[in-house]
């Protein structure tokens, strides 16, 4: 058996000129003092200037890659062979003073979570400061150098965010804050892990927007961590695919994405919903199998047990280097036979959507009441469910998603304005604990963080069981029984039955969380993003379940979520949300083919593309306005880039249709909304004003 290879002798061009050049770099981590092989031989290499972005799924090594290239391990961490070099200098060869000096003024990093990044008890100003005084500048100094970060980053108002403290900033503020601190030096390298992931598409936009005009300003290498493979096309030059530890493709984004060669970056890619692929027209593709565990002893091929062309030669000898083209390679013995590789299933019959009303909303609004003020948080929402019928529903964070579906639900009850939420016709009492027994077992709901949702301490038979005696008056070995039927429902053995939510990994434990959703067969499933937490390949398999479940089952889905694409591949109609009214509604063709309320086309507009079509993006300035405190006229007037002064300002447009099913709550006429508007670069990084 060979235990040795190759690296391409063309993915380190100058260690001494590159920004991050990591060598044969493998690494492990002690677990009760066995050394677990981490890394396995990574090699890649940052030029100045450009962006360089790692893909694969959770647990393949790519923010051990990270840390590991500014020396940010735990301390179970060791690096065993290789190094990591920086313009010339060998991170692997610096003394603990030397790390701190290089991190200090050459390199920083940005973290996946921002909240986890800044100290929650210390304000806003001080925080910044304190990264120019780490550089020598007195405290006046660094307080005049903070002003200056918060403005760079196109904070508005950076004096009053100065003196706020982290719990009273947004996400995309707080982010822009990390990366104000992170370029504080005025790095050479900048390292962000997950930059993007929790956020809005169009915060994400302006973050990445941010990033790409620093990137230019500072001519920053930049080595870019992200799930959302949409963000990698967009923001970086090259790519690198990781796989347990071990980098088996690399190239130009365009060539990795466009012309993918290894079996596991096509299994990746054949994951996501792409170019208008919906639910009616094929599943989509799913990776067998999991990802080995850290430590497994991989001697040949590391992707050979999940590979569906893998044969003996994968088993017995380590797959070769493979040029495809210029800076472009794999690691597998068979580029020649991806074409073997099957297809997703097409969905050979589709059932067609229902015309009878299963649940309705019906005028519904909802107030909160906080410090004394009425907090409106919806605003006469109406929509309705046929059997079988998905609806997505799309939005900002804060614009009522998740209060209409708890008010669904009856965890919250609506306002008493003559509004109902209905059954088959019938109206259902405004709390759950009031509603009748079929009401309660009719609408269930998926959250978003099993972890959260599912009883650590049960197993998932007791879980399944106590939901189905709950809802269905099931016992003893009556309930057991269909508890066994609905997990192989969801491709759950008997043997994960009698397991913990903690011995399950995430794509199992939703698997867990869908199963007691659907314990009393319901009518309608609120998923709550359901899949946001999760790797494209296991996102695939639980949009598949959900697909097939709704066609076998004729559940009703409202399904939450911020990906567009996972929205589109899904549902049948969408919805729009903003500042808790319903701004847009339609199928989903028209949505994505047809005219489009000015929100919509923004959010469209934002949402990064694997496939590399040309970017028309439209800024969205400013904060999502405050429910307590909504702008008069239309409430989107603020942030709109086709508003007409003197009318949507003052006048609040009536909600019309374009087409058959097709409605927006606009005064422009379709010529006003197709005649296309011109976006000035600065837009594009307008100021983001804080909360209040």
């Amino acid at each position: 058996m060979t235990s040795a290879e190759t690296t391409p002798a063309s993915t380190i061009t100058d260690a001494s000129t590159a920004a991050l050049a990591v060598d044969d770099l493998h690494l492990s981590y002690i677990v009760r003092g066995t050394p677990r092989a981490v890394l396995r031989g990574v090699t890649f290499e940052v030029r100045p200037g450009e962006a360089y972005g790692l893909v694969g799924e959770s647990g393949c090594g790519k923010s051990t890659s990270a840390y590991a290239a500014l020396r940010y391990l735990p301390g179970n961490g060791r690096i065993d062979e290789g190094r990591v070099m920086s313009n010339g200098k060998e991170l692997t060869a610096m003394s603990a003073r030397e790390l701190r000096e290089f991190r200090a003024r050459e390199a920083s990093m940005v973290f996946q979570d921002p909240v986890q990044a800044v100290n929650p008890v210390l304000k806003i100003g001080r925080q910044v400061a304190e990264a120019f005084e780490v550089m020598g500048q007195s405290k006046s100094e660094a307080r005049v150098s903070a002003l200056a970060a918060l403005e760079r980053v196109r904070i508005a108002s950076p004096e009053s965010v100065m003196e706020r403290y982290p719990y009273q900033l947004s996400g995309g503020m707080l982010q822009r804050v990390v990366i104000a601190m992170a370029l504080a030096c005025d790095p050479k390298l900048l390292v962000l892990d997950e930059p993007t992931t929790g956020l809005d598409a169009t915060v994400e936009a302006e973050v990445l927007d941010l990033v790409r005009d620093l990137r230019s300003e500072l001519n920053s290498a930049i080595l870019l961590i992200a799930h959302n493979l949409g963000v990698i096309r967009t923001m970086c030059d090259r790519v690198g695919v990781m796989y347990a530890g071990r980098i088996v493709e690399e190239g130009t984004v365009e060539e990795v994405f466009d012309n993918p060669s290894h079996p596991y970056t096509i299994g990746l890619l054949n994951s996501i919903p792409r170019k208008g692929l919906q639910k009616d027209d094929r599943e989509l593709f799913t990776i067998p199998g999991n990802l080995p565990q850290i430590g497994d002893p991989l001697p040949t091929c590391v992707y050979v047990d999940r590979c569906p062309i893998a044969t003996d030669l994968c088993r017995t000898e380590v797959p070769p280097i493979v040029p495809r083209s210029d800076g472009h390679w794999t690691r597998c013995h068979h580029p020649d036979r991806l074409d073997d590789i099957p297809e997703p299933v097409e969905i050979s019959e589709t059932v067609p959507v229902g015309t009878e009303e299963i649940i309705g909303v019906h005028g519904i609004s909802k107030t909160f009441t906080q410090r004394g003020h009425e907090v409106p948080a919806l605003v006469s929402v109406d929509l309705g469910f046929a059997e079988g019928e998905t609806l997505g529903l799309v939005g900002e964070s804060g614009s009522g998603k998740s209060t209409l579906a708890k008010t669904m639900l009856g965890v919250h009850e609506a306002d008493d304005d003559g509004g109902a939420i209905t059954l088959r016709g019938r109206k259902m009492a405004g709390k759950a604990t009031q509603r009748v027994e079929e009401s309660i077992r009719s609408i269930q709901m998926v959250f978003q963080n099993p972890d959260s949702a599912l009883n650590r301490a049960w197993t998932v038979r007791r879980i399944l069981t106590r939901s189905i005696t709950r809802l269905t008056g099931l016992k003893g070995a009556e309930a057991d029984a269909r508890a066994v039927e609905i997990a192989k429902a969801m491709r759950l053995s008997e043997r994960h039955l009698d397991m913990r939510p903690r011995q399950l990994s995430g794509g199992l434990k939703q698997r867990v969380a869908i199963a007691r959703a659907f314990a009393g067969d319901p009518n309608v499933v609120v998923c709550d993003e359901p899949t946001s937490a999760l790797d494209v390949s296991v996102q695939a398999a639980i949009l598949n379940l959900l697909a097939g479940l709704q066609r076998d089952e004729r559940t009703s889905y409202l399904f939450i979520s911020h990906d567009i694409s996972v929205v589109r591949y899904l549902a049948d109609r969408i919805a729009v949300m903003y500042v808790g009214r319903i701004m847009e509604m339609g199928p989903v063709d028209a949505i994505f083919a047809g005219v489009n309320h000015p929100y919509t086309e923004a959010l469209l507009s934002a949402v990064p593309s694997v496939d590399g079509q040309a970017e028309n993006r439209i800024p969205l300035t400013g904060e999502i306005p405050s429910p307590a405190n909504p702008p008069s006229g239309c409430v989107f007037h603020t942030r709109c880039h086709r508003v007409v002064e003197g009318l949507c300002d003052v006048t609040e447009p009536e909600m019309r249709e374009l087409s058959p099913g097709h409605s927006i709550k606009c005064h422009l006429s379709v010529e006003q909304l197709t005649t296309p508007v011109e976006i000035s670069p600065s837009a594009v990084l307008a100021d983001v004003a804080p909360i209040d």
